[in-house]
Formats: structure tokens, C-alpha cells, sequence
């Protein structure tokens, strides 16, 4: 490599006493110095442009110049500074954008009927011409959701016993878009802190209206008590929708009793295992649970865990026939909906014009990456080994010779990321392509008749 190849630009060269003085001083590891090199040198800002493109990059002669340019971004710089509705008309200036201002935050909004940049002018024509007119169908799903729910953490706070409820939520909902409702572009990003977001990429699913997409997020609206309610989830009907009773089988049980119940332990102490008692429809037989659970002080030698014993006990006088009083054949059912269906928030799924983080931000609390997560390979994600902003500037300082073929990313932690993140948009531009070319057909044909 010649030594011209060694320089990096004034701004974002960061030799190893650079990196050791940033890393004492930033919590977190967080800072703009190593964001200007995370934005140079790591951020995909092609890949994101090619994504957000939807084939529409000047390439075939069909496409829409102006898609990309109509799509609304987001900075949000430092001292929070909020910078709403600015476009970019190619991917050279939004890259340059994002170089210069830097930003701690990238959000994506939706497609405008005209450049969201220049939404003032429309208006002052008195032609009220500017509105969303595609979006992706996006979830936001965030741990401090199930805090009624989970013993180990609270609020931001995130570790390997609650975690598998976000990969239970991928599961649950990757599973009925793709097979309830036919989606099959479907990227997953961790959201750098607490929970996950979901963005639906198919055609059909970024063209539907807001009444649609309310619908949507209502069919995953399982979990519907208020805060003091102590019954969130109601099984009506004689068999569960089917939707339900395969994420009821294939997902929820599962987890619950092989991990939720003994993580979290549920049944280990009186005010954990009163709230379940409380979903019983029948007092007395709460009541017999409960006297029954308080009399029997288990040795701390026991074999058998007391969560589970406890959890059998309950299935078995809740499901042994003896009872007759309506509701208890769906209570554990209901147990188990309770503590493991998805929590959405409902709002960001409701409306196309609402804000989502952009996936490789870098989540300024942590400092950790938004990576993609692979749905088939979730259970083996790990949220605590996500590479943060500093991590990957230590890796690049760390290894300073490859090959001119190499990527800088290839260098370090997030090659796995994007490398997922290029899986998704290979098989997304195939479908983009097959997409124009029937429009084109279709118009030819139109034209012929």
C-alpha cells in the first residue's frame, strides 16, 4: 500500500492517542469526532440510498427520477437540534449531508407527493398538494413495554433474560406478515437500546393507507388492559384464531415455560405469582393456589424448580375439567398471551407519516449500532455484543492494511450487519426490478389497445 493511501483526511484521521483520550472522555463512547469517521469510512450510505430507491435509481428507463428526492430525512444534531423534512436528490448529496452536519440521530420518513423540502412553496400556491403518499408498513416494539411483566430490568434497561421477548415479537409477526398477509421484504433492525423496529418493504405494503395499516397494527393488538387492569388478554370463542393459536403453539408456550418462567421467575416470590393469579376468573380457586403456594416452604435442595412445579399445579386444576366457571379453559392461555405476545406501539404503525430511525444509526445512550437482525437466526442475537461507535473505531485504528478490493467495514465487527442488510436488498431490487418491468408492459399493452 503507498503511502498516499495511508492518509486520511484532517478530520477524520484519529491515531491511537486520539482514540484512548476520546474514549476517557466520552460516555458511553459516543462522540462527533467518531462520527465523522463512522459516517467516511463505515456507514452504508449506498446501500441505504439502493433501499430506499426501490429501483427507481436512474438505471432502467422506466424508473421514477424523482422518487428518491420526494423522501423525507431527518437529523437530529447535537444539543438536540431537530432537522425535519430535508431531501436529497441523489445518494452524492445525501452522503455529503451526512458527512457535514454530522448528525447524532437519522430518521426516514415517508415519500411526498413533492420534495419535502420545498413543501412551502406548494403551500403558498394555495394548492394543498403535499401529502405521504408511501411509506413503509413499520413496528416499533420496545422493552420497557413488558416492565409489568419482567423482574430483571426496567425501563431502558436490557439483558439476556428478557431479550428473547423482542425475538418472540420477530417471530410472532415475521411469521403472520409473511403468511397472513403475503409481505416478503421484511428488514429487522435492533434499535440500539431497548427493543427492535420492523420495516415492511413489499410494493404493496409501503402504497397502503393509513385506515389499512391501522387495521394491521389492530390484528397484533392482543394485549389490551389498562395499567390497572389485572386481566390484558381476552380468548373469546370456542377454538383461537388461527393467527393466534399458531403463535400460541409454535412460538408462545415454548417460551414461556422453557425460558420466561424460569428467567424471570415467576412463581418464586408472593407478588410475582399473585399477578398471575389474579387473570383466574375464579377467586376460590386463586384462593386454593394461593394457600397452597404459601403452606409449602420447598427445601432449597429440591430437584424440581418451584417455578415449574407451581406453573404444573396451576395448569393442572385450571385444566383438569373439575371446574365449571366460564373463562378458566382459556386462562392459561391467557397467562401465557399476557406475559409473551408482542407490545407494539400502536401510533407508529397507524400513521405513514410517522418517523423511524434509520438502520446503522448509532444510538447515542450506547453508543450501539442499529444492526439488522436475521428473524431465522434471532435466538442467537445478542443485543450486549452489539459493536459500539467506539469499538469500531478501535477496530479500524487496529487493523490499517487490506487489500484495495476491501471494504473498511470488511475490517471490523459490522461486517455481519451488512452483509444481512445486502441479503434483504439482493432479493428486495430483484422484486423492485420484476415490479417496473410489468408496470412498463402493462402501459405498452395499454397503449397498443
Amino acid at each position: 500500500m503507498s503511502k498516499d493511501e495511508n492518509l486520511v483526511e484532517d478530520k477524520m484521521q484519529i491515531d491511537q492517542h486520539d482514540s484512548d483520550r476520546l474514549q476517557k472522555n466520552v460516555p458511553d463512547g459516543f462522540s462527533e469526532d467518531y462520527l465523522k469517521v463512522y459516517y467516511g469510512k463505515l456507514f452504508p450510505c449506498v446501500d441505504i440510498y439502493r433501499w430506499l430507491s426501490y429501483g427507481n435509481d436512474g438505471k432502467h428507463p422506466a424508473c421514477d427520477q424523482s422518487y428518491f428526492g420526494r423522501r423525507e430525512f431527518s437529523f437530529t444534531l447535537e444539543n438536540d437540534i431537530y432537522l425535519r423534512f430535508l431531501s436529497f436528490n441523489n445518494v452524492v448529496e445525501m452522503e455529503s449531508s451526512i458527512r457535514k452536519k454530522c448528525p447524532f440521530k437519522i430518521d426516514i420518513g415517508p415519500v411526498y407527493t413533492v420534495d419535502p423540502a420545498k413543501r412551502r412553496a406548494y403551500a403558498q400556491g394555495g394548492n394543498n398538494v403535499f401529502s405521504p403518499i408511501e411509506r413503509e408498513l413499520v413496528f416499533d416494539i420496545d422493552m420497557s413495554d413488558y416492565d409489568d411483566v419482567r423482574y430483571c430490568c426496567s425501563g431502558a434497561d436490557v439483558c439476556l433474560d428478557c431479550w428473547p421477548l423482542m425475538n418472540v415479537a420477530i417471530k410472532v409477526l415475521d411469521m403472520s406478515l409473511r403468511e397472513d398477509f403475503g409481505f416478503n421484504h421484511i428488514l429487522w433492525v435492533y434499535s440500539g437500546r431497548r427493543g427492535v423496529h420492523c420495516w415492511v418493504c413489499d410494493g404493496r405494503a409501503r402504497r397502503l393507507r393509513d385506515e389499512q395499516r391501522a387495521s394491521i397494527a389492530e390484528y397484533f393488538h392482543v394485549n389490551k388492559g389498562g395499567e390497572n387492569n389485572a386481566k390484558k388478554v381476552n380468548l373469546t370463542g370456542a377454538v383461537l384464531h388461527p393467527f393466534l393459536a399458531r403463535s400460541y403453539t409454535e412460538v408462545l408456550k415454548d417460551s414461556f415455560e422453557k425460558k420466561m418462567l424460569l428467567s424471570q421467575k415467576l412463581f418464586a416470590s408472593e407478588d410475582r405469582f399473585q399477578k398471575i393469579l389474579q387473570i383466574i376468573p375464579d377467586d376460590s380457586i386463586a384462593s386454593e393456589l394461593l394457600d397452597k403456594w404459601q403452606g409449602n416452604r420447598r427445601s432449597s435442595i429440591s430437584k424440581e424448580d418451584v417455578n415449574v412445579s407451581r406453573w404444573e399445579q396451576l395448569k393442572h386444576v385450571l385444566q383438569s375439567g373439575k371446574h365449571k366457571v366460564q373463562g378458566l379453559r382459556r386462562c392459561v392461555e391467557e397467562i401465557i398471551f399476557t406475559y409473551t405476545f408482542p407490545r407494539l406501539d400502536m401510533e407508529v404503525s397507524k400513521h405513514m407519516n410517522h418517523l423511524l430511525k434509520a438502520p446503522f444509526c448509532v444510538h447515542p445512550k450506547t453508543g450501539r449500532i442499529c444492526v439488522p437482525i436475521d428473524p431465522n437466526d434471532c435466538d442467537d442475537f445478542d443485543p450486549t455484543t452489539v459493536p459500539t461507535l467506539s469499538q469500531l473505531i478501535e477496530e479500524l485504528n487496529m487493523s490499517n492494511k487490506r487489500s484495495e478490493s476491501e471494504e473498511d467495514w470488511e475490517r471490523t465487527s459490522l461486517r455481519k450487519s451488512i452483509e444481512i442488510f445486502r441479503s434483504f436488498l439482493s432479493a428486495l431490487l430483484k422484486s423492485c426490478k420484476k415490479e417496473i418491468n410489468s408496470n412498463v408492459r402493462q402501459s405498452t399493452d395499454a397503449r397498443n389497445w
